[in-house]
């Protein structure tokens, strides 16, 4: 037996990347939820105001960022895996879920709560509308960066690392 390539290559590592997976949907969609129940009370108060502009703002588009990591992810993952590569898959997960959750929990309060007067608003003024989209806007490019750091993280996740035995 050759106990440096189990020291390496441990039967649980595998796990390790299933868990990055399942973190990067569960925290995505989570804070994806969460902003979206916000809005709601705004929009329907919005619409109460003067229904026949009734916007709707989707904070569940931040979710797919989750996706695409746990895609990705769950495409890699294999029995036998070295435990660098499960442990990046891990900190990848982490990475785009809590880059996504935060700014979807930030987004039901500062761009959902607050907005919550800007929707108000700008059901009496149309033309604030624009500035309450790019803050919504500004508000997700955080998740943006998080699969993007996910992705790279990925990408090194196999680069010069040798293969377990099978």
């Amino acid at each position: 037996m050759d106990y440096v390539n189990l020291d390496r290559c441990p039967i649980y590592a595998s796990f390790f990347g299933a868990l990055g997976c399942a973190c990067a949907i569960i925290f995505t969609v989570f804070g994806a939820s969460y902003g979206t129940a916000k809005s709601a009370g705004a929009i329907f108060s919005s619409g109460v105001i003067r229904p026949d502009s009734l916007c709707a703002i989707m904070a569940q588009i931040i979710s797919i960022y989750g996706l695409v990591a746990s895609v990705i992810i769950s495409n890699n993952l294999v029995e036998k895996m070295a435990l660098h590569t499960a442990f990046l898959q891990l900190g990848a997960g982490l990475a785009v879920g809590c880059a996504v959750s935060l700014p979807g929990s930030r987004l039901a309060s500062l761009v959902m709560l607050a907005p919550y007067t800007y929707l108000r608003a700008s059901t009496q003024q149309p033309r604030l509308y624009v500035g309450m989209v790019l803050i919504l806007i500004f508000a997700e490019v955080l998740g943006l960066y998080g699969v993007i750091v996910s992705i790279l993280m990925l990408t090194r996740s196999t680069m010069g690392v040798t293969a377990c035995p099978y």
